[in-house]
């Protein structure tokens, strides 16, 4: 299946993305307005929309949240259901000083299975850092 990205849907991505971290807030505030992603968006759609203000566009992390090549998220030390409860509920601080994560605002659980899907993918092909 293919998937194809409109210019609205690229910035309602970075719209979301820039909207879901948390930074040292225990409760980050929802922001003022959501537009939904497509209900069968891609994972890396997703992870782009929802997740890589935080953890980077290539995965690698930024000042507002850690890489997703860090070998502290391979599968055996956190695995699929850590990444469910932690983009559905949020996660409190602790292998990382960047505050805790919020709970990811209007994803639904395919879009949540589709990031798991991008993540995992990109770490079996880019490796595992140190």
């Amino acid at each position: 299946m293919k998937t194809t990205v409109t210019h609205a849907g690229l910035v309602a991505v970075v719209t979301l993305v820039l909207s879901a971290c948390g930074g040292d807030d225990p409760v980050a505030a929802p922001p003022d307005s959501l537009v939904p992603l497509a209900a069968d968006a891609d994972g890396a759609t997703v992870y782009q929309a929802r997740c890589a203000s935080c953890h980077g566009e290539d995965l690698r992390g930024t000042d507002k949240g850690p890489s997703q090549l860090s070998i502290v998220y391979e599968p055996n030390h956190h695995g699929d259901d850590s990444y469910r409860s932690a983009i559905s509920n949020g996660t409190a601080q602790h292998h990382w000083s960047f505050g805790n994560m919020p709970a990811v605002e209007d994803i639904t659980d395919d879009q949540i299975e589709h990031v798991i899907t991008y993540i995992r993918t990109q770490q079996q092909k880019l490796g595992f850092e140190q």
